[in-house]
């Protein structure tokens, strides 16, 4: 194993510069229950230096912020390139080394982050000395939020501020793990908590007793038996990896004692749906549904017994972009098609939030996010830095019409 501070790169390497970054970044303890602030302010200092326009949009606390940076001329429709700040946590055993550590083993570089999603991060500022010595024809805005993995809390902000502008974006790309192939489409989701509140007693007198287990059984039974119908009747789209819609209970936590009846119980359950739904009508008549089936006899039986919802965060799905003038700008420019992915990004927030058409092109696989070990491969960064040299270089030369 080698650490990256034991490497010195050439100048003129970008995947060298690029895995420099990386290190520097993934140095940052940033899993979401920390600030970020850090971080943003080491980013924003650095595109600073090179002459970008610096807005900051800090949370309510100002403890989480997000960073937008900007290239360019402000009077033409621009690009974005987004990424997030923020990591899950690596608290598993079976991390090998200091996850905090970026170390190179062979031909990958190692530690949180390292594909989901700071490797994109780090080739965008590998590249942008390169941003700031292009004479621009249409500006480029380097967005990066917070708390994207708790459920894309900072970028609406982000989509709001770049709606504001006078003249908007006309195109994002979201760099989450990709293997660098175009990703045109994004499953939305909405993610909920249910607290289920029955009676308590000896369990020898169960039938007496409200078991809010066993209630939080029949919920979880009718939220299965809607995402199977989801299986066969649909809608369907057979670009994503799993074709439809998705809908399953994730977590349940009741019950104190083997012979006492529960008179509590929590679970939580998620929807993930395809653009061209209504998520939200899905989720209300399946909200309703419970409270005929499930709910209505609890109360029946005892008064002051049910089951109350709580949302814990929701995103939308990222609709196709591959039609419209943004796209089409840089279409020549993109990664070969990879199709559409079930996992969520902010590409869905920037579109519906800021009506900006987005797409996800980015290194690293998704199949090494959230695990130990996390890693991308160098090879990977190369593409990257590349991938975004091309655009500058597009930029550059007036050729973009």
């Amino acid at each position: 194993m080698t650490l990256l501070s034991e490497i010195t790169f050439a100048s003129d390497d970008l995947t060298g510069q690029a895995a420099e970054h990386l290190a520097n970044l993934i140095a940052f303890d940033t899993v979401s229950r920390n600030s970020n602030r850090p971080i943003i302010d080491f980013m924003a200092a650095y595109f600073e230096g090179l002459g970008a326009r610096i807005t900051i949009l800090p949370d309510e606390t100002g403890d989480k912020a997000n960073l937008v940076a900007a290239f360019g001329p402000e009077d033409m429709a621009g690009v974005v390139w987004s990424g997030h700040t923020d990591v899950v946590p690596a608290d598993e055993p079976e991390w090998e080394s200091d996850p905090f550590t970026a170390e190179i083993r062979d031909t990958r570089l190692y530690g949180r982050g390292a594909c989901d999603m700071k490797g994109f991060a780090a080739c965008v500022m590998a590249v942008a000395p390169d941003l700031a010595r292009a004479k621009l024809t249409r500006p480029v805005y380097l967005c990066f939020s917070y708390d994207e993995e708790v459920g894309c809390l900072g970028a609406p902000a982000v989509a709001r501020y770049l709606a504001s502008l006078p003249v908007p974006p006309e195109f994002a790309i979201i760099g989450e793990p990709s293997m660098m192939k175009l990703v045109t489409g994004q499953k939305g989701k909405i993610a909920m908590r249910a607290r289920v509140t029955g009676t308590s007693g000896h369990s020898s007198f169960a039938p007496r007793h409200v078991n809010a287990i066993e209630y939080a059984s029949k919920a979880i039974t009718l939220i299965s038996e809607r995402g199977k119908r989801y299986e066969t009747e649909g809608p369907f789209d057979p670009e994503f990896t799993v074709p439809h819609a998705t809908m399953l209970a994730t977590m349940i936590k009741g019950g104190v004692a083997t012979n006492v009846t529960p008179d509590s119980c929590s679970f939580t359950f998620e929807l993930r749906s395809i653009s061209g739904m209504d998520p939200e009508a899905d989720m209300s008549a399946l909200l309703n549904e419970i409270e005929q089936k499930v709910v209505a006899p609890m109360r029946a039986k005892t008064a002051g017994t049910g089951i109350e919802f709580e949302r814990i965060f929701a995103y939308p799905a990222m609709g196709e972009a591959r039609n419209t003038v943004g796209f089409n700008r840089y279409a020549r420019l993109l990664p070969d098609w990879g199709g559409k992915v079930s996992y969520g990004s902010e590409g869905g927030v920037f579109e519906q939030i800021g009506g900006i058409p987005s797409v996800i092109v980015g290194p690293g696989s998704i199949e090494q996010a959230h695990k130990p070990n996390e890693f991308v491969e160098l090879d990977q960064l190369t593409q990257c830095v590349g991938f975004l040299g091309r655009i500058i270089k597009h930029l550059n030369t007036g050729s973009d019409s």
